[in-house]
This record gives C-alpha cells, structure tokens and sequence, in this order.
C-alpha cells in the first residue's frame, strides 16, 4: 500500500482501538475565549434493521441527553429529516416556488408515490422508562416531557421508530442517478441543538444542519452483499470480511443473510452512512496512523475508476495540507464515498458523485474534506451562519488545490470575487446574516454563503496581513475545535492575533451589504486626493510611480483599526472612516497612482483606482 511521507501529525489516542485524538474540552462549556461557555451533550446507541429490498427500515435507539445548559428544559425536540421527501412538504412547496429551484429538486418531490417518499414515524418513546407525550410536526419531533431536565443532569430516552428511505432527491435516499443504493445522510431521530440562544428546530427546506456533540454506538443489520462505509470505526470487522478484515486474525462471518455492521464515533455531532453490493472499497494508509477509505461503484467506466485510484494519493495530501494549515486532524480514519447528489460533508467522512473528471472529482473532495475543519471541527451553525461554513471552506479548499496541483494562481479566490461583484449589479445581494433558508433565491444564498464568505478571509489578508490571517486561522481551531464559535469568535481570534480592531469589519461585510468603492478624485504634482464612495469603509493600500521611475508604496490604516498590518509600504497617517476624501502629499511628482494593487480588497468599481496609465490586472 502506498504511503504518503510524514507531515509531522501529533496524533494521541482516546480510545484503545485507535479512535480519536485526546482533545482537552469541557461538556459544560469552558473556553478559553469565553468562560461562561456550554454546550449539550448525547450520547446514541442505535440498532437498525435495514430490509434494503423495500428500502424500509426500524430503529431502536437509546439516547443518554446531559443538560450543561444553566436552565431546566420542560420540552425537547428531535429532527426528523425524511419527512421532508413527501408531496407537501415545506422542501417541496419551497422548490416550487421559489424564482430559481434547485436544479436537482424542482418538482421531483411532488411527484413521489407512496413507496418512493421518506419517512420516520416515532412509535414510541419513553424518558427514564416512562412514555411521554410527542407531536410529530413536519420534520419535528416536539417532546413534553414528564418533568424537566434539570441543569446539570442526564436523563436517558428510549425510542422505537419505523423509517422509509425516499428515492434520492436531495443529498440523502436510494438509487442514486449513479446508481448508488443507498445514501443515509439524515436518517435517524436527531436531537435539536439548544444553546444560549434556545433551541435551534428550523423545518427541514433545503439546508442546513446543526448538532450535538456526543458519542455514537450505531449495530447496522442489512443484507451480507451490501458494503457499508460511513462515520465512525468499525467494531468488528472479522464478523463481516468486508475489506476491513485483519489478515491475522480468523474471519467468523456468520452463515445467515444479514450481516451486522458495528461503529462506534466518539466526539461527533452527526452519523452518516452509505451501503452499496457493488463498492470497490480500497484504504489508503498514511505513515501518520490516519486511515483513508474510498469506497466507489466497481462498474464505473474506466476513466471514473483511474481517477479514483489517482484521487487517493492526493486526499492525503489534502489531509496534510489542512492539518498543517488549520489545525490536527483528531480522528484515525476519513472516507470518501461515492452517493448522495454532488458533495456533502459529514463526521469523518464525504458523500460525493463519482462520475467525474479528475479535476472535478479532487476539487469536490478538497471542498468536502476541508468541511471537517469549517462546520464539523469548528461547528459552527450553518443554518444562522453558513458563511463561517461554505465561505471558510471554500477559501481554505481553494488555497490547497492551488498549492497540490501546481496551479500557480495569483488568487486562487478570483471567482468568488467575480460572484460577488455579479450579484451586486443585480441588486439581488442579501446580508450575511440571513437564515440560510430564508434567502429570496438560491442564488443569493450560494453567492453570500460560498462567495462572500470566502471574501471574508481573502480580503482579511488584505487588512491584516496574509501571515496573521494564517496564525488566526490555528488559534480560532485551538481554542474552539470541538465547540460552537459564533461570527464574533472568529473576529477575536484574528484580532488577538493581529492586535487591530475589527469590530467594524464583522459588522459592515456580515451585518450590512455596503458595498466597498475607493477612487482616485485627483492629482496635482505630489499631491494626491482619494475618495470613499461606497458605504463601507477600509484601509488603502496605494502604489506610486514617480515621474522620474520611482516606485513607492503607502499603507493607510482605517482609524477604526487602532492600529496597521504588518508591510513594507510607508504607512502615513490613518484615515476616519467619516470623511469623504483624503488628501497627502508625496515626495515627489507623481505620474501614475493605483489602489490596492493585489485585487483583494472586494471594490466594486476599479476603473476608478488607477490614475495614469491602466496596467492589466
């Protein structure tokens, strides 16, 4: 088996089978940046019967919910995913209309007959073994409890569920148009995240997701032709044979039709899996103890099959790359499963669609792999912030297939920028701060959540400096990996690190959809006057040519940063965001001025920040 040289990973172990990395962490919420931090807590044990043949399947699961939270809970609330695959349904009347649908949606949920639809029907379901009263509404399982859980303690929930998987619409179902069998994203009884904002139990629309941290002990019952790969380590590998099996052990596979499949995941808040009789399932072993599994169908073309082969040397790669870039991967495996409808990350794991060219099956691998540092490490909640997610991701994806394939862009965000700069003509821009479900199109949601996002950090190196960006980036992984950070969680970070303030950048790029606008009104010999005319302000990065040939460079700080980023320009003085112009005089005559020659500060007009003869940027 091929190995990857050495990237220097630290790697402990937490549990005897070689599970996860020690992390130092606290249930009840103590964080370095905030002491008065909590977070719930679950822990899951499920057994689950799958008759793949009708796609139908019954669950019992066990579920152990300590209360950090400082208050007693009177309710609680389960998501129930499936239900959204059903004529009807919130998912279904969002697709028909809104202005621009999903193009893998559409009406398609609508026309779902009874034995193609999703479903999990709660048949029972008991606190501490006595039943309690449940409404199951949409896709939420709203609970009334027989009394409260009161802050500081743990209560055990039992529940018996009956579920259908729905043809595969979106994301999660059967019968993929690959022809993948099954794809079990969002499948089971989920507990709602509450946190000091209350509970999160948003309807299941389109997107996106928030959990509890906890351990998962998951029995998988399903017919023995079926290859399963998913979250968490397998328990017993010699009882299925399936790939995983050490060769110096005995295989003691049972002589029955069904197989049971045992994972266990400590330290993840969601548990995906994916099941198929027909998965080549190879593993690719990295010399730092990390196990990457790729699990695709065997009767792909064979230029789909070589770029699987030629995918694995390169994940790991990736998973170097994001290690040393952000922070240490915790875990001893991570797999890349073909399903699903595109790419979708989950715990410890990827489904993506596997019929695709090398660039475009390493490129959704990199963004998908690199959701396990933005969302799942760092768990932030897409539904209310899933810039922190998508943007994040896409900027530090974009940086790594740059770098691992040789690609040698300038700014390897230069689309992102291009988005931007699109929806904002069309005067179709929405802030920030907009629930992800609530946007008025797919569009403005994909161009904020994807584009705008990554602009955060991209033109954050603009403000900063590059280098305290990259030092912002380890110290907001070690400090929140394993929790819940919020936008103002990131902004500390960096400013802790850079010592500038940035109060008014959160607000202004997130909170507002200002738009950035810089010119220059005027030169006059040395003196050289600029104009802010958008909304939002910034720092000024400005090159000079002189008449005689010289180059100089000038830095000048918004008053509001209290302070510079680190550079070789000549900084002069700051610049209140208040005042509509600038004026300083250079050192000599000027024949020629541009503002921010790097392209990364995200101005909407840059015909005006060149003075002087235009140079191709």
């Amino acid at each position: 088996m091929k190995k990857l040289l050495s990237f220097g990973l630290s790697v402990l172990l937490l549990m005897s089978c070689a599970e996860t990395k020690k992390v130092t962490y606290n249930y009840s919420g103590t964080s370095s940046a905030n002491n008065s931090y909590w977070q719930q807590r679950v822990d899951y044990t499920m057994d689950i019967d799958m008759d793949a043949k009708n796609h139908q399947y019954k669950g019992n699961q066990k579920l152990v919910y300590t209360n950090n939270s400082p208050e007693d809970l009177n309710k609680v609330f389960y998501h129930l995913y499936f239900n959204a695959f059903q004529p009807g349904s919130q998912m279904d009347e969002r697709s028909l209309n809104i202005k621009d649908p999903d193009s893998r949606v559409r009406d398609r949920i609508s026309k779902l007959q009874p034995d193609e639809i999703g479903y999990i029907k709660v048949n029972s379901l008991k606190q501490d073994g006595a039943a309690v009263n449940f409404e199951t509404v949409g896709t939420i399982l709203e609970v009334t409890l027989n009394k409260p859980i009161k802050s500081g303690e743990s209560v055990t929930f039992d529940m018996i569920f009956d579920a259908q998987v729905p043809l595969q619409v979106r994301r999660s179902g059967r019968d993929s148009k690959e022809g993948v069998a099954l794809s079990m994203s969002q499948w089971y009884p989920k507990m709602a995240e509450y946190d000091f904002q209350g509970w999160h139990t948003p309807p299941y629309i389109a997107r996106e997701f928030h959990g509890v941290w906890g351990d998962f002990d998951v029995k998988l019952t399903i017919d023995k032709s079926y290859v399963v790969g998913g979250t968490g380590y397998l328990q017993n590998p010699q009882e299925i044979g399936h790939g995983y099996e050490d060769k110096t052990k005995p295989l003691n596979i049972p002589n029955t039709d069904k197989l049971t499949w045992h994972f266990k995941a400590p330290n993840v808040h969601d548990f995906m899996w994916a099941a198929d009789p027909n998965y080549n399932h190879d593993v690719f072993k990295m010399v730092n103890g990390i196990d990457l599994h790729f699990f695709y169908k065997k009767d792909l073309e064979a230029e789909y099959l070589k770029n699987w082969k030629e995918l694995q040397p390169k994940t790991a790669e990736l998973m170097a790359y994001f290690s040393e870039q952000i922070g240490d991967y915790p875990y001893k495996q991570y797999s890349v499963i073909q399903g699903g409808d595109g790419g979708m990350e989950y715990a410890m794991s990827t489904l993506i669609t596997g019929k695709r060219k090398f660039g475009s099956l390493f490129g959704v691998t990199a963004h998908e792999m690199a959701h396990t540092w933005f969302q799942f490490l760092l768990a932030s909640n897409e539904s209310l912030h899933p810039w922190m997610d998508e943007g994040f991701t896409s900027y530090i994806s974009n940086k790594a297939e740059n770098e691992i394939l040789n690609e040698g862009k300038e700014n390897p965000h230069a689309g992102s920028y291009r988005s931007y700069y699109r929806i904002v003509a069309f005067n179709s821009e929405e802030p920030l701060t907009t629930h992800a479900d609530r946007y008025n199109t797919n569009g403005a949601y994909g161009t904020a959540s994807y584009s705008k996002g990554n602009i955060f950090l991209s033109q954050l190196e603009y403000i900063i400096g590059a280098e305290n960006v990259a030092k912002g980036l380890k110290k907001y992984f070690t400090d929140f990996s394993f929790k819940h950070p919020t936008p103002n969680d990131i902004k500390r970070s960096m400013e802790i690190i850079s010592g500038i303030h940035l109060d008014w950048y959160l607000n202004e790029w997130t909170q507002t959809i200002h738009t950035i606008d810089y010119g220059v009104k005027s030169v006059d010999g040395k003196t050289i006057t600029l104009e802010r005319i958008g909304k939002m302000p910034m720092p000024i990065d400005l090159e000079v040519v002189y008449t005689d040939g010289s180059i100089e460079s000038f830095n000048i700080p918004l008053r509001m940063m209290r302070d510079n980023k680190p550079t070789s320009a000549t900084v002069i003085e700051d610049w209140g965001w208040a005042m509509p112009t600038y004026t300083f005089t250079a050192s000599k005559t000027v024949k020629s001025v541009e503002i921010d020659k790097s392209g990364l500060m995200a101005d909407i007009n840059q015909d005006n920040n060149i003075f002087g003869e235009k140079k191709k940027r």
